[in-house]
């Protein structure tokens, strides 16, 4: 498959730039991937999409405050994205402002010196010993929004991006962006549909630096995902497996925990409930664990779009995704939701 099929034209007025009001206020597309067919709602109604034997499964991961700004030497600006933690004081990163072919460079973050090193493919950075990098993080780091939120570029993050780039259950520390499709939740709604009979248990998938990357490869195959780690429980597992066995329909929320339950259900009994994943779901893949997927608009070229695309259909996807387009529904991290059944 070539890559430039997965391309569509969204207008820059529809990348939502902030959160609705409410997290359940956000509007619902509701896709039927046998039918086709679709209704319009907003999120607080997902429950009249919902089953009794339902068992939703969310991604408790929490964005760390990864996003550092550096100033170097030279007085020059330096912005770093710290990607995964590598030992006690040295991280991959990603960072701009150097001319190319630096290998090394000393900048200060709020007065804190720190080494950058030039790596294949990125960077690390190497805090001092004295510093506790997850202290440092929480006193100096920014929420790592997403490039297409122009205010983030700009260092202007709303006090509110604190509270709501993260979902209300997220506990587990160590993601660099939000499980998205997990923010239209709150606790109100978790216990309106908890009270319908509908099952809810948590898994840990840490999002990780292939959430920024487009495929650039000019087909599909030639694309290598990035490996992410997750973890889920003994008795999340076992919830996920008596609701298949009982008929009921596994519901994920978001395509981080869909590639965390199709990574643990392609083991069988042999699943590794722990580890590393660069699982790539594309069109043509076999699902053997999801039945429904709660999710948001995603990016031209992205591998959560062909996740999506493999799961209801390419053509579904497309002709959703025109009228969602059609009708204003606001696209990315802090847009929209759509439920595909």
């Amino acid at each position: 498959m070539r890559t430039d099929e997965f391309d569509y034209s969204l207008p820059d007025g529809l990348i939502a730039q902030h959160p609705e009001a409410e997290r359940p206020s956000s509007r619902l597309l509701v896709l039927d991937r046998l039918s086709g067919r679709v209704d319009h709602s907003r999120f607080r109604e997902i429950t009249a999409y919902l089953r009794e034997n339902d068992l939703i499964v969310v991604n408790d991961t929490k964005v760390i405050r990864a996003r550092l700004a550096g100033v170097k030497e030279t007085g020059g600006r330096v912005d770093i994205l710290l990607t995964e933690k590598l030992d006690g004081r040295r991280w991959s990163c990603l960072a701009t402002g150097f001319r190319k072919g630096t290998r090394e460079a000393r900048i200060s973050v709020d007065g804190t010196p720190l080494t950058l090193r030039a790596a294949p493919l990125h960077w690390t950075v190497e805090f001092p010993e004295e510093v506790d990098g997850a202290d440092f993080l929480a006193r100096h780091g920014r929420m790592p929004l997403p490039h297409y939120i122009k205010r983030a570029k700009a260092g202007a993050e709303s006090g509110d991006d604190e509270e709501r780039y993260q979902t209300v259950y997220a506990r587990e520390e160590g993601s660099i962006a939000a499980p998205t499709a997990g923010l239209h939740f709150d606790e109100d709604l978790l216990r309106r549909i908890g009270a319908m009979g509908v099952g809810i248990v948590r898994i840990t998938l840490h999002v990780g630096i292939g959430t920024f990357f487009l495929i650039k490869s000019e087909h599909v195959e030639g694309h290598e995902m990035h490996k992410e780690r997750y973890h889920l429980s003994p008795e999340a597992y076992d919830r996920v497996s008596k609701t298949k066995e009982e008929g009921g329909r596994v519901i994920a929320v978001g395509t981080s925990a869909v590639r965390t339950l199709e990574t643990v259900g392609a083991g069988g009994n042999g699943a590794a409930l722990a580890g590393s994943t660069g699982l790539f779901i594309h069109p043509g893949y076999r699902f053997r664990v999801v039945d429904a997927l709660i999710t948001n608009f995603h990016l031209p070229r992205s591998t959560p779009l062909l996740l999506v695309c493999a799961f209801a259909g390419k053509e579904r996807i497309e002709s959703a995704y025109r009228e969602a387009i059609g009708l204003g529904y606001r696209f990315y991290s802090y847009g929209d939701a759509m439920f595909i059944s």
